[in-house]
């Protein structure tokens, strides 16, 4: 694993986004992804939900797939099995996403890999919420 992926430099450009497209954001408040989102929108950024099983989260359309989504996307975070990673960073790359963050336990070579070859900078087993707050 490039060690690029954890520099804290590519930490704080990612979390200069100012749209995020959460892949896998739940409606269920237990989940860490609704909490993850609710911090982030609290937090400024415009959160994007997408996610095939829902149709609204926290207020806010979901879409079904990050090519749906009709705005332009900073950063694509991933909520997902890491077997799901190298597809989601195909269509990451396909729309022009800068970053690719992957949240804690999701871990794919492939995934960052193609997001790398295509131009994008990622953070691997971080959780936005977590290095937001630590760099208040």
């Amino acid at each position: 694993m490039s060690t690029q992926r954890q520099q804290p430099e590519v930490i704080a450009a990612a979390l200069g986004a100012s749209t995020i497209a959460i892949v896998g954001l739940s409606s269920n408040p237990m989940r860490p992804s609704y909490g993850v989102a609710e911090y982030l929108i609290n937090a400024g950024f415009e959160v994007i939900p997408v996610n095939p099983r829902e149709q609204e989260v926290l207020g806010l359309h979901c879409y079904a797939s990050l090519a749906e989504v009709p705005v332009a996307i900073d950063m694509v975070d991933v909520f997902r099995e890491s077997s799901a990673v190298p597809d989601i960073a195909q269509l990451a790359v396909a729309i022009g996403a800068k970053f690719l963050w992957l949240q804690l336990g999701v871990i794919s070579d492939e995934g960052v890999g193609i997001a790398e070859a295509g131009g994008m900078q990622c953070v691997v087993d971080l959780c936005t919420k977590i290095e937001h707050q630590r760099l208040l």
